[in-house]
């Protein structure tokens, strides 16, 4: 399966231009291109940049005084 960079992003959960720029500034490793110099993500370079997305913005925690009131934030 080939997917676009749109694709990729959404289902890393980013936006486009987020990923793009992790690959301008080296972040994330670049992923193969086509003969057209378009991108192509196969699912194991979207689990590669989706682990390194979860590194960086770990999901959100529920604090104590939050969950005393049992608020969900």
């Amino acid at each position: 399966m080939r997917l676009s960079t749109r694709e990729a992003a959404e289902r890393i959960g980013v936006s486009r231009n987020t990923l793009l720029r992790w690959f301008r500034e080296g972040r994330v490793e670049d992923v193969r291109r086509d003969r057209n110099g378009w991108r192509f993500f196969n699912p194991e370079d979207v689990a590669k940049i989706k682990a390194y997305a979860e590194r960086q913005s770990p999901p959100p925690t529920r604090t104590p005084a939050v969950a005393a009131l049992g608020v969900t934030p």
